[in-house]
């Protein structure tokens, strides 16, 4: 324990590392999920047959496999581009974590476009066509019937998206990243200590995953829309 205590600085510093790339790979994400999800919908193919490409080719490959190819690949494309390196722009672009966070957030928009557009396809069209009888455009009813109705649906499996991206943040660590998972493993590199770090940073995962699904349970209960 006085291991711990020593390099509790590491896994804090970790910690808000994993907490930015969810944050970041949530709230993007997830307006980016719904554009995805109304491209699905879109009458026109030339909309939607791209937007079903990108969910299948997303969904289709292991997270750590894109995370490969934008770091190793994009990122030495970016390297070899001229003038990158003393733009301002090179600070970001050599940075893992920039790389991790776009990786979750393509992830996530792909993911929660399909879970979004399904719980608009679940919502009944009465409930569509009373608001288009309201006088409310296809837009404002979407914004105010149909969205909402299908987040308040879909809240529980929100929830369970928003741990797994949690869960996925650890992958941050196989190129560099010190994150949570990250920092135990310096720890135990450091110190030989094999079980303590990870069994502390379970613990950690396991506090934020509960934090998560009690967030997600009291939004559904103040959501002001009937099941």
């Amino acid at each position: 324990m006085d291991v711990l205590i020593e390099y509790s600085d590491l896994i804090y510093e970790g910690l808000q590392i994993t907490l930015a790339l969810l944050l970041i790979g949530l709230v993007f994400g997830f307006i980016s999920a719904i554009g995805v999800a109304l491209a699905r919908l879109s009458k026109f193919r030339i909309i939607a047959y791209p937007a079903f490409l990108f969910t299948s080719v997303i969904r289709g490959t292991p997270l750590l496999v894109q995370i490969y190819i934008y770091y190793y690949g994009l990122g030495t494309l970016f390297s070899q581009a001229p003038g990158i390196r003393t733009s301002f722009l090179w600070p970001y672009l050599r940075d893992g974590f920039w790389y991790v966070a776009f990786a979750l957030i393509i992830s996530t928009a792909a993911y929660l476009g399909e879970v979004i557009r399904g719980g608009l396809l679940a919502v009944p069209k009465g409930e569509v066509e009373a608001a288009r009888a309201f006088g409310m455009t296809e837009t404002k009813a979407l914004l105010r019937v149909r969205l909402p109705r299908a987040l308040y649906q879909l809240a529980p499996t929100l929830a369970g998206e928003t741990v797994l991206l949690l869960k996925s943040t650890a992958l941050a660590s196989t190129i560099a990243v010190v994150d949570l998972l990250g920092a135990a493993n310096q720890i135990r590199s450091i110190t030989f200590e094999i079980y303590k770090p990870l069994l502390l940073v379970a613990i950690i995962y396991i506090i934020a995953t509960y934090i998560i699904e009690l967030v997600f349970a009291q939004l559904e209960k103040r959501i002001p829309v009937k099941r």
